[in-house]
């Protein structure tokens, strides 16, 4: 496949699972999932196996109401069957019965497995100061 044609089938796979997200459709999510998958943002990392991430999808403490992917997302295959994925995200959700919005820097990792695209690994970082200065403090 020409490698233009893979990154755009690739960011539809990415839209595609936010999609799942917004919906709370965890069986649409687990199809494009490869498990155990890779999480790490804020709460840490985990290897999430698939009872615990269809666990997390309908978990009911946050809803997505909105996604917006960046339109400078970059696309980096690492060989025919791996690629990385990374992009700004506008979010805006429901947690705790209250709204919330965030920016935030996300990356995933695809791998093929068959003639199907997985997502292994997907992180996210809230945008700001890179050193924290920007967040409140707990004490």
């Amino acid at each position: 496949m020409e490698a233009k044609a893979l990154e755009s089938q690739l960011l539809k796979l990415e839209r595609q699972f936010w999609q799942s997200m917004k919906d709370g459709d965890a069986d649409a999510a687990t199809r494009l999932t490869d498990f155990p998958c890779i999480v790490a943002g804020a709460q840490g990392v985990a290897s999430v196996d698939q009872k615990t991430f269809k666990s997390m999808m309908g978990g009911g403490e946050w809803t997505l109401e909105e996604f917006k992917l960046g339109e400078d997302a970059q696309v980096r295959m690492l060989s025919d069957d791996v690629a990385v994925i990374a992009y700004k995200v506008r979010e805006k959700l429901t947690v705790d019965d209250k709204p919330v919005t965030l920016e935030a820097a996300d990356a995933s990792v695809w791998v093929k497995r068959g003639d199907r695209w997985l997502c292994a690994m997907h992180t996210e970082a809230l945008t700001g100061d890179p050193y924290g200065r920007d967040r409140k403090s707990a004490h």
